[in-house]
């Protein structure tokens, strides 16, 4: 379940609550007890970032790389980290 944030337009209480997807927005601040709670647009808590992640995390011995030693990801990122600083005239591009 998603965990939703909100603010009150009355007394500017900020508050986050644990719903389902289809719940019904909350309207009741709990600090004011107005009905001018509003749902806030916030950044969800975790980026997907990179290639390959999700292989490599949480595994060990021989199933860490299950793409194997060819995949492109990791070629051009450990001649990229060893290399220093890359210009537009290296092998990489």
């Amino acid at each position: 379940m998603p965990i939703y944030e909100y603010q009150c337009n009355a007394c500017g209480h900020e508050h986050e609550a644990l719903q389902k997807l289809g719940a019904e927005p909350l309207v009741i601040c709990p600090a004011c007890n107005e009905a001018e709670l509003k749902k806030k647009i916030s950044a969800a808590g975790f980026r997907l970032k990179g290639g390959g992640w999700y292989e490599t995390d949480f595994k060990s011995g021989s199933k860490k790389n299950v793409a194997g030693e060819s995949s492109s990801g990791t070629g051009s990122s450990s001649s990229n980290s060893s290399g220093g600083s890359c210009g537009s005239s290296c092998a990489c591009h």
